[in-house]
């Protein structure tokens, strides 16, 4: 049985990045040829005002080099899923059957947040490229994407509340904290707090790693727990996102962007919270180990916004995120990355150690 599970959560991993390696050209060839990247580089800051370090950083960078690169992640996942649940009804074999990780109780939710998540990202992607050329962005507002955000977390943590009883998480030593009702607000909260670290999405082949690192220990922890479906797809998302790196290696051929950060997160969230109660294991009160290169990213913001607040107009930072520092500082972008991806990886294992502890 060991070995039918251990095919069943790799198989579909190595079809997914191999999807994704044949279908990239030809999205690759399609945003080049409709220019589908910004027509300014830069941004500005939560308080609408320019950038300039980041700017001067990034001033050849962000125009030229297409936007919607998450699309690779997606699809690939996508047809993956759909492709081992057509083999299983039209075969009905043992095997194809058993490979099937299509079900109810472990993968329609993350295929669902993973699929409305990206496909509003890709709205907010087409109005980005597609604003005004003299505009640095024509996207979602902020305000917006939150909403978004906010209202799949509701959708989502309804459904662990309501359809498959979930009230609370997992505390360490046999604790729970029950929240009754109020499960689905705090879901909802760990899905915007998740979400604001994709911001990481900066520097080439930056939010590739780190993504790859997360998903796969919450691939890890949901195997050991014998959600076996669950873990194939997390490791088929892996399988997208490292077909999606192969291309976004410096110098990257296109960027995640919001289709693939929002799609991302929020199913980020809804592993955590699948292999807490649901797994009998600690998914949640592991995500911010797990997960720290996006807690990090997301705090360095907020230091900066209280501290230019607080402080006069002082920064803690040359600029935020905190990546964007580190290429203040005069590291080479690829320095960044890969010392991110280090980061990344320890802090996944040092999660999954404690997860399945």
């Amino acid at each position: 049985m060991i070995v039918v599970d251990l095919v069943k959560v790799s198989l579909p991993a190595i079809v997914s990045f191999w999807v994704g390696i044949f279908f990239a050209p030809i999205l690759t060839n399609y945003l080049f040829s409709h220019e589908m990247w910004k027509k300014k580089s830069g941004k500005k800051d939560l308080s609408g005002n320019d950038t300039p370090i980041f700017n001067e950083l990034h001033k050849t960078k962000e125009v030229g080099t297409p936007r919607m690169g998450g699309i690779v992640v997606w699809v690939s996942t996508l047809i993956t899923v759909l492709l081992f649940f057509i083999i299983s009804k039209f075969t009905n074999s043992d095997l194809s059957l058993k490979l099937d990780f299509l079900s109810r109780n472990q993968t329609w939710i993350p295929l669902f947040t993973l699929l409305s998540g990206s496909l509003v990202g890709l709205i907010d992607d087409y109005w980005e490229i597609r604003g005004k050329k003299d505009h640095i962005s024509g996207g979602l507002s902020l305000t917006k994407r939150l909403a978004v955000i906010s209202f799949i977390g509701i959708v989502a943590g309804s459904w662990f509340f309501f359809k498959l009883g979930v009230t609370g998480v997992n505390l360490p030593a046999g604790g729970f904290l029950n929240l009754g009702l109020l499960f689905i607000p705090f879901f909802a909260l760990v899905t915007l707090a998740i979400y604001s670290g994709g911001v990481i999405d900066g520097i080439d082949g930056l939010s590739g790693g780190v993504f790859a690192a997360i998903f796969s220990a919450y691939g890890v922890i949901a195997f050991y727990q014998q959600q076996i479906n669950l873990s194939a797809f997390a490791l088929t998302v892996v399988g997208g996102i490292l077909a999606f790196l192969w291309f976004n290696i410096p110098p990257a051929r296109f960027y995640l962007s919001e289709t693939g950060t929002m799609g991302l997160t929020v199913t980020l969230a809804v592993l955590a919270f699948t292999t807490d109660k649901l797994g009998g294991g600690y998914g949640v009160i592991v995500l911010p180990i797990i997960a720290l290169p996006l807690v990090i990213t997301t705090l360095s913001v907020i230091i900066q916004v209280l501290s230019k607040k607080f402080r006069s107009g002082k920064k803690v930072f040359l600029v935020a995120p905190i990546h964007h520092h580190f290429e203040a500082l005069g590291w080479p972008g690829y320095k960044v990355t890969m010392r991110y991806w280090i980061f990344s990886v320890v802090f996944a294992i040092l999660g999954v150690v404690l997860a399945l502890l």
